[in-house]
């Protein structure tokens, strides 16, 4: 759902629909690879097909949201349900197929999920 606001022609965007904040000048992204799965993390650099994300966690199955596009925007809704390995200082991907800027809301909403751990 979109919060923007138009007035005398200047479009105004709420504050959690803006992008996530950066660390060190990188911006956070959610990043869909062919084979590998999905991640979250800050984007170093994105050559082609590849990518590679700092802090980053494999979003192995998520609850409480429909799709990446508003896992992205919002974060998920039920996050005791879901399952977020531990983060990993540095990962390089191949064959990636979709890279989406995230909000600072559903940064921290991811952020705030528990490591899962197979037992």
């Amino acid at each position: 759902m979109s919060k923007k606001i138009t007035v005398d022609g200047i479009t105004y965007v709420q504050e959690t629909e803006q992008k996530a904040k950066t660390q060190k000048g990188l911006e956070y992204k959610i990043v869909r690879t062919y084979s590998a799965g999905v991640f979250a993390g800050y984007l170093e650099s994105k050559e082609e097909q590849n990518v590679v994300l700092r802090n980053a966690r494999r979003l192995w199955y998520w609850s409480g949201a429909s799709s990446l596009s508003q896992l992205a925007m919002e974060g998920v809704k039920k996050p005791d349900e879901c399952k977020f390995p531990c983060e990993v200082d540095k990962i390089e991907l191949d064959q990636v197929i979709e890279v989406i800027d995230c909000t600072e809301e559903a940064r921290l909403n991811i952020s705030k999920v528990k490591i899962w751990e197979k037992k």
